[in-house]
């Protein structure tokens, strides 16, 4: 018998918050890193494939998107489920729109959804509007994001602009009627000639009621919230046994290439504490120092006294001016093997426990520990739990780490992840 459910996330963060809320929800849940080389071993519900793809160019999103469908078919998948950020990350070009549309076409449907509500971490979508707490979209901070600036928070507007089809909307006067009204508007939208709907979403029950309508379709797009709704369709119920994982030991430490507010927010409290941190320059980086061997010569010796943190969060200024330096992507990239060499430097010194924030610095970092595959343990904060993963390191036994989208988390995050992880 084959996987229930099959994902696509478009980032190693995201998929980990995706995997989180499905075990929440009672699901044995494996992450991949990548499309497999082989068939699934482990007996489990749904698979969670990890690509790196938000931020590359279209075509090749595309096509990393339709290996990873291929792959999730072969096992069988009853359901894909294209997961993308809550803040519906997205260039002018894409990707969310050209993806959706690829796995649309390879699955033969002519109709799926579209919803980054997440109401946990305060995402929700009224009127086809998104909102980051209490504020739009385009006033949350995101309009400074360096690699996917989002200035419109008309999600209609955003995905139509990305699509060959017509988008269309499920606004709240509908999902507030339950899953019979959902199914009656999708019904209409079909015949008015519309093939991909934004659905409203503000609460959790929102979701659970507006799953429960998706049952039957082949492609559903939206962030990790949706999830939430997904596992009863399957007959799952929430339990505890989904989540265990190994115990946890070794030296911990946090790697952070995030410019999000909230990630600053917390590099701001870790330093604040008192305990040791590192900043990565991007200006000595691109001097050609050997910045990474620098850092870790410093870190490696105050394991023993508790966490440590390695961070090139920065404010939009900053990050704007070695953007126009360097370039954005050229930039990017640089501290994003910069801090990877760090994290695998720091595993191979003893750490056990790592914390990485970012969706890029976490992909970056995930390849360069050599994981293929993680476990998907209990929750520190929504969307983000603790995983249990093997590297490729010599020796190494397994490691904790947990992959934290720039904006989750409270202000206290790294301090109640590694109190999580204690207990």
């Amino acid at each position: 018998m084959g996987i229930k459910l099959g994902c696509i996330a478009d980032d190693f963060t995201g998929a980990t918050d995706l995997a989180n809320n499905l075990v929440q929800a009672g699901m044995r849940v494996l992450q991949a890193m990548g499309v497999p080389p082989g068939p699934l071993s482990a007996d489990v519900d749904a698979v969670v494939i990890a690509l790196k793809s938000r931020t590359v160019p279209s075509a090749e999103a595309v096509e990393d998107s339709l290996a990873a469908l291929r792959w999730l078919q072969e096992q069988g998948a009853g359901q894909i489920y294209f997961k993308y950020c809550s803040t519906f990350d997205s260039t002018k070009d894409g990707n969310i729109g050209p993806v959706t549309e690829a796995l649309m076409d390879a699955l033969d449907t002519d109709f799926t959804v579209a919803t980054p509500a997440f109401p946990e971490n305060k995402r929700t979508v009224f009127k086809g509007y998104l909102f980051v707490g209490d504020v739009l979209l385009h006033e949350s901070g995101m309009q400074n994001h360096p690699l996917t600036p989002m200035t419109d928070p008309n999600l209609v507007r955003v995905m139509q602009s990305q699509c060959r089809r017509k988008v269309g909307l499920i606004d709240y006067s509908h999902v507030q009627q339950g899953p019979a009204a959902v199914r009656q508007r999708i019904a209409d939208l079909r015949r008015a000639g519309v093939g991909i709907a934004i659905v409203d979403a503000l609460t959790n029950h929102d979701l659970a009621s507006i799953g429960s309508a998706f049952k039957d379709m082949p492609l559903l797009t939206a962030g990790s919230g949706l999830a939430i709704g997904l596992p009863q369709n399957f007959g799952i119920s929430p339990g505890s046994q989904a989540a265990v994982l190994p115990a946890p030991g070794g030296a911990r430490a946090v790697v952070s290439g995030s410019c999000s507010v909230m990630t600053n927010a917390q590099v701001a409290a870790f330093i604040k504490s008192g305990r040791p941190a590192f900043a990565v320059d991007p200006a000595r980086v691109a001097a050609g120092e050997d910045v990474a061997n620098g850092i870790l010569s410093q870190a490696l010796p105050l394991l023993d006294g508790g966490p440590v943190l390695v961070y090139s969060t920065a404010d939009p200024g900053s990050v704007k001016a070695v953007q126009e330096k360097l370039g954005a992507a050229q930039a990017g990239a640089m501290i994003e093997h910069v801090i990877a060499a760090i994290a695998r430097g720091l595993v191979e010194g003893g750490v056990g426990q790592l914390i990485v924030a970012g969706g890029e610095t976490s992909g970056a970092c995930v390849q360069a520990l050599g994981i293929s595959q993680m476990q998907i343990g209990a929750q520190i904060d929504p969307g983000v739990p603790w995983c249990h993963a093997h590297t490729d390191i010599p020796g190494n036994q397994g490691i904790h780490i947990a992959l934290k989208s720039g904006n989750f988390g409270g202000e206290d995050f790294f301090e109640k992840a590694f109190a999580a992880s204690a207990l």
